[in-house]
This record gives structure tokens, sequence and C-alpha cells, in this order.
């Protein structure tokens, strides 16, 4: 990075690269028909870098006029991007993925500002939102349908079309990746979208959009608007919207789930999760606490897929105390410090309840080994920083087991056997992710088999799937019992409906006479 800025002066979208006071704060436009547009909002959303508090800018509750606006600019858009060729669509896909690349460190700067990612951190979050759009480039190969010649004459062909507008409400968590879940599958298979960034960190969003409109989507493809509970109830209840992806909190997941369904609409949700990870005596003890301390700890704690819980098996709890050295040793700082290695998390009133679940721990007669409660960097005494924090001689009916705490805080179970760690795994009401550190592939083949969490680590502490497959997890972790889940052939199939055609065409020239009965033409 050679300058504190990056951006381009035409949109507004200019991002620092510095967590200095912004002096004259612009607020965030929606994005409706390729264009930016300042909102005439009443109400506003004031968002402030989470390592340092200073305001950043303001985000508004976007007004009902600009709600249908957006929703009105992509039905008008629909009829002409569905009729657009597949290969126009993605060689169009092909340029929106170049312009990412490009502006990948200036989508990492705006995400660090706003929602607090080390910078390094940040370029993941661009990545794997990257990947999405680059897998998404082979429709060619992913879309094709099915022929079969039923009978004489007579064949059935079955492919799959575009729903027509459907939108994404997306979480703070990760401002670049979550968006790219969504557009390009979206998109490139002839649809509309209408996408509600968080409020906490629309800026990584916005950047998309101005990308994907160089990158050559006609007016109205992809529309931004913001707000709060009253924008989610309008993509809920608005009837063109025909499909919902959100990735968020099980209150808020479960709420949009059953509202949306009541309407009709398709929706696919990622909700809440408490990961587990089972470390058994005979692991590269190591390359085990590398990966644990990584996982745990790294995004502070503020993923879906965050390793929470540490399941020690036998002597394995006997890693503890180098595990807490490990975690000691990161360097807890705003994101733009080079050094840093956790970040803040996303707001005071985040930092507060991390907080007070490690205070309920104690309580509960836990035993904090590693106290990250109350940390100030030097430089920045003001941010809502919450170091590494490591409970142990945890119960599964404490509030720090029971709760996803989002924060950098990992939990410790000991057991004696494997079976009895899988049983404790198993009792947990979530789904996302679990996680086995072991150099016996027996106790691993035993682990992947009788574990129910629907994505599964071998020596590997956040086992989330490449595009090429999908997110896969399952229990209370998905809404509808994870029929519909995000990227690889699953979220293809949500996107697109599909439609057979039987056709029959006689080889003879022959009046067949009335047909008064369900055709058999044999």
């Amino acid at each position: 990075m050679t300058s504190n800025t990056a951006g381009t002066a035409s949109t507004g979208l200019t991002v620092r690269m510095s967590h200095e006071p912004i002096t004259r704060p612009t607020d965030t436009p929606n994005f409706i028909d390729n264009n930016f547009i300042a909102s005439k909002a009443t109400e506003w959303i004031p968002l402030f870098d989470p390592a340092t508090n200073n305001l950043v800018t303001r985000v508004p509750q976007s007004t009902p006029e600009e709600l249908s606006a957006a929703v009105s600019s992509a039905q008008k858009a629909f009829p002409a991007w569905r009729g657009m060729s597949i290969i126009a669509r993605q060689q169009i896909l092909f340029r929106f993925t170049h312009l990412i690349k490009e502006s990948w460190d200036r989508l990492a700067a705006s995400i660090t500002l706003e929602q607090g990612k080390t910078f390094k951190d940040a370029r993941g979050d661009v990545l794997r939102g990257l990947q999405v759009a680059e897998t998404a480039c082979g429709i060619t190969t992913q879309l094709p349908g099915e022929v079969l010649e039923v009978a004489r004459d007579m064949e059935t062909r079955s492919y799959r079309e575009p729903l027509g507008v459907v939108a994404a409400i997306c979480p703070f968590n990760f401002p670049a990746m979550i968006p790219l879940w969504c557009i390009p599958i979206a998109v490139v298979t002839g649809n509309t979208m209408v996408l509600k960034p968080s409020e906490r960190d629309p800026g990584a969003a916005l950047i998309l959009a101005e990308l994907a409109r160089e990158a050559g989507f006609p007016k109205g493809v992809l529309n931004i608007i913001h707000g709060s509970v009253d924008t989610v109830n309008f993509i809920l209840d608005e009837p063109a919207i025909r499909a919902i992806s959100f990735v968020g909190s099980n209150r808020a997941g479960e709420y949009i789930y059953s509202r949306g369904s009541a309407n009709g609409k398709r929706v696919q949700a990622n909700l809440g999760a408490k990961n587990h990870a089972v470390l058994l005596p005979d692991a590269d003890k190591n390359a085990a606490l590398d990966a644990i301390v990584g996982a745990a700890f790294g995004a502070a704690g503020q993923r879906c897929m965050a390793l929470s819980v540490l399941v020690t098996v036998g002597e394995s709890s006997g890693y503890i105390p180098e595990l807490v050295e490990k975690a000691r040793a990161l360097v807890v700082s705003a994101g733009f410090d080079k050094n840093a290695d956790v970040g803040p998390v996303i707001s005071p009133a985040s930092m507060a309840r991390i907080e007070s679940i490690v205070a309920s721990a104690e309580r509960d007669g836990a035993t904090i080994v590693l106290d990250g409660r109350g940390y100030k960097p030097p430089n920045f005494p003001n941010g809502n920083f919450v170091a590494p924090t490591v409970i142990t001689n945890v119960k599964t009916n404490m509030e720090c087991y029971r709760e996803e705490i989002f924060g950098p805080v990992l939990v410790c179970i000991s057991v004696q056997t494997l079976e009895e760690a899988i049983k404790l795994l198993n009792s947990n009401e979530y789904g996302n992710g679990a996680c086995i550190f072991t150099k016996s592939g027996v106790s691993a083949s035993y682990f992947q088999k009788n574990i129910e969490a629907g994505q599964v680590g071998i020596n590997v502490p956040l086992p989330v799937p490449l595009p090429m497959f999908s997110f896969t997890g399952n229990k209370k972790s998905i809404a509808g019992g994870g029929a519909s889940t995000f990227y690889g052939k699953p979220g293809l199939m949500f996107y697109t409906q599909q439609k057979t055609v039987t056709s029959l065409w006689r080889r003879e020239n022959v009046d067949a006479g009335k047909q008064v009965v369900m055709p058999s033409h044999l």
C-alpha cells in the first residue's frame, strides 16, 4: 500500500487505508439503475471504525420510494437480461472477476475500515468470494439440461430457467464474500438482484456494484439498498421478489425464513453455529495448536465457522498451557497495523456482550486461563477490542457453551474417549462444522462417519468447502433443514427453476383422430 486512499473520484467511493479521523464523512448512497444515488432518507445509521470509533459514514434507511425504485429497476432489466445468451452473460462475469482482482486491496481496505478485520484477513474475505465468482464463470458446463426420446417421435427435454428478481440480505462479518456468494450465481443464470448489505459495513458491496457496472452489467441487473428492519420487511413482503438469500443470526434468520416462505418465496438461510474441534493425544501437537488458535481467534472470532469449542480427549488436556501461550502471543491491534493478528469486534455493544458471557463463565464455575477483557492497544484506546480468551473446566449447561459468543473466545471441555467427544458434539443443536486432529486414520474415519455436523475437517480447522462443492451446514445452523444451501450445485438450483417440455413430431402425416385420454404414443 503506497497511499492512504484508493478509489475513483467519479463515484465518491474513495476508500481510506488509514484509521485517521475522516474530516468530512460522506453519506452512503443507494445504487439503482447503475447510478449511485444520494438517499432522501430521514433516518440515518452512523457507521464507526471499530478500531477507533471515529465516524466513517452515515448509512440511510432507504425510503419506501427508493426501495420500490430498486425493485422496479430489477423488474425492467429482467426480460432483456434473461434473453441475453448465456455466453454473453458469461463474458460479463469474466470481466467482473478480473476487475475484482484489480480492486482486491481497495475492497480489503473498505472491509478493514468499516468491519475491523486485519487487512490480510480482509484480503481473504475477498478471495473466498472471488472463488465463487470464478466458479460461476463455468456456467456453460454447469447448466446444460437433459433430453430423452420417451416414445416414438416424442421427446422430453428438461432445462433450468431464471426465477426473476431475487434478493440478498448480507451480514456484517463478510462484507465481500457473502455478496459474492450471491451476485455471480444469481445473475449469470439470468436473474436480476436487489442486495441489502449490512448497515454496519456496506462499502465493499458498493465497490462491487461499481465494478459490476464497469464489467458491463446492464442497468437494473444489480441494485443496492440500505437499512435495517424496515428494509428487510420490504424484501420479505415485496411480491416481485421471488427468492431471498440470507446469512446471519438464528433470531433474524428464522424470522426471515418463516415470513419469506409464508409469502411464497424461496429462502436460503445460513444461521448460527457452535463449532467444535476434537484434539486427540496422538495429534501433531504444534500443527494442531497453531490451527486451533488461528481458527478460534482469526477474524476476532466473528465468523459462523469460527472454532469456539475445544474438546480435549484424555492426555491432550495437558496441551492447554501451550495453546494459551500461542494465543497470548497474537498481536491485537487495528486492522491496518501490519503486525496485527486480531482486530476489533464490530461494535461496543458486541464487545460488551462478549465480555458479559466471559463473566458468566466465571460465575458458573469455569476457569478463565487467558482473559482478554478490557484490552486496549496503546495506539487505539477507544476501539472495540477483546483479546484472545481461553476458558477451561466448561460444562455444557453453562452460558458460555450454549451461546454463540461471536468473539475471540475459546471454551475448553475435557473428555476421556473419542466416543464421548462425538456424543457431546452430536448433542449440540448446531451443525455447521466440526473437526478432529489426529494421526490415526481409524479415529478420523470413525469421527467422519459418526459426527452429525455438515462440514467436517480432518486436521483442517475451518472445513468450508470450495465453491465447486457447497456450504453444507445442517441442524439449527441452516434454516429449513438445509435444503437450500449456498453456491455449488445447490446454489445453482436455488436461483433457477426447472422446466420440462414434451414434444411430438410425427414422422407420418396421418390423421391421429381425437385424443380424449392421456397420450400414450408408443
